[in-house]
């Protein structure tokens, strides 16, 4: 669908047709687009206007078997975690797990960006252990400390900043996922595998 006057929206069924969709326009990028922003299960593609329009793109895009492709990885990143959160014995009743296996659940598995949002450098990240999948808190908080390693639903992330949040927390980090003067300001682009490792104070 347009989106404004350089945009097309691209709507698909679920994320991992989106990071499909991504993954082969990364690795091969029509001529004028110049940004694209992925989300939960659309894909916003801008264009400079003055090299193609929305019309043709729609009709490449259409074109792309999608699910011929994988992901495509944009780095590796380790975030060391202290695994204190405040929910974490909440997790570990939700999950029937106990809080070493939370633990070993969080960081036994690779996770990966899948796009960004509710906040600069907030990366939502998915593929790690089904048995982590829990809700969000009934209460959010007013405030949740820079650092805060979270988790909701299906996702997995960092708070780059002290914020309102509602996600359940599990542990903290002093990697900075997010600064104005790093170029690019985000630690946690779509693309990128997170693997968590536990470290003490």
């Amino acid at each position: 669908m347009p989106c404004a006057d350089s945009g097309l929206l691209v709507e698909l069924s679920d994320m991992d047709e989106v990071l499909a969709l991504y993954a082969h326009l990364e690795e091969d990028l029509p001529d004028g687009v110049v940004d694209m922003i992925p989300a939960a299960t659309t894909l916003l593609l801008t264009i400079d206007r003055s090299v193609t329009d929305v019309e043709s793109l729609a009709r490449q895009v259409r074109s792309i078997e999608i699910g011929t492709h994988h992901r495509a990885t944009t780095g590796e990143i380790e975030v060391p975690v202290v695994y204190d959160g405040e929910d974490l014995a909440e997790v570990a009743r939700l999950t029937g797990l106990d809080e070493r296996a939370v633990i070993e659940a969080h960081t036994g598995t690779p996770w990966t960006v899948a796009f960004c949002g509710f906040a600069p450098g907030f990366g939502y990240m998915v593929g790690g252990d089904e048995r982590l999948q829990v809700p969000r808190r009934d209460n959010p908080r007013t405030r949740v400390p820079r650092g805060s390693v979270a988790i909701a639903g299906e996702f997995a992330s960092i708070y780059p900043r002290e914020s309102p949040g509602g996600w359940q927390l599990i542990g903290r980090t002093a990697l900075e996922v997010w600064d104005i003067d790093r170029e690019p300001p985000a630690l946690l682009v779509p693309g990128t595998v997170v693997r968590y490792v536990e470290v003490t104070v």
